[in-house]
């Protein structure tokens, strides 16, 4: 969020009618990724991976920041990420210990929120760490399922594909420990709160 920008309660936004939009992509590409439509799967890919950096620009720059918009953005997020993994996954594109390293993750965070919910907080602050991971992931989709080619357009995208792959598994579990660190900060400051009399704010917007 820029500077200044306030946070609204509102639901019809262009962000948020992108992120819908990539929500019901989750189940087209299910679809086509099963019955082997791999060019029209690469399509979707590539478009919820656009579209994922679309609707944050388009929030801060058209001031349609929203509570709505800041749950849809990284639950769209992680549902494609877990989606195109066992799609992927199914089709013996990708191993399956890739999708137990990144699905552990998000158990992670899920068992970090009835603690932050004890205490008082929602879900944490988006880290640059954890949004370059997701995006990081999206785009290593695409290319693992272009290795598939034969000739020199797969071994170049597989060679693409890993290292966008690593990268986004480092970042991913990089904003897991960052966010680990900013739950027992604030379970700490929050007792440290309570002993002085005083009530802790809680944190509003949810991490990808």
């Amino acid at each position: 969020m820029a500077a200044g920008q306030q946070v609204s309660s509102r639901v019809l936004t262009v962000p948020n009618v992108i992120s819908l939009v990539r929500l019901l992509l989750v189940p087209v590409f299910a679809v086509l990724i099963v019955n082997g439509h791999d060019v029209w799967a690469l399509v979707v890919l590539a478009v919820s991976g656009a579209s994922d950096w679309l609707d944050g620009v388009l929030a801060r720059r058209l001031d349609q920041v929203s509570r709505l918009g800041q749950a849809l953005d990284p639950a769209a997020d992680r549902l494609f990420i877990l989606v195109t993994l066992l799609g992927l996954a199914w089709r013996d594109v990708v191993p399956v210990w890739l999708v137990v390293v990144i699905v552990a993750r998000d158990v992670l965070l899920a068992g970090l929120m009835p603690l932050l919910a004890r205490h008082g907080y929602g879900p944490l602050p988006v880290s640059f760490a954890g949004k370059a991971g997701t995006f990081a992931l999206l785009y290593a989709f695409p290319l693992l399922l272009l290795a598939e080619m034969p000739g020199w357009v797969g071994d170049v995208a597989a060679v693409t594909a890993w290292a966008f792959t690593w990268w986004g598994v480092g970042l991913y579990w990089l904003a897991g420990a960052q966010y680990v660190l900013q739950t027992r900060a604030l379970v700490i400051s929050d007792r440290a709160a309570s002993r002085r009399g005083e009530d802790p704010g809680p944190a509003t917007e949810e991490a990808p």
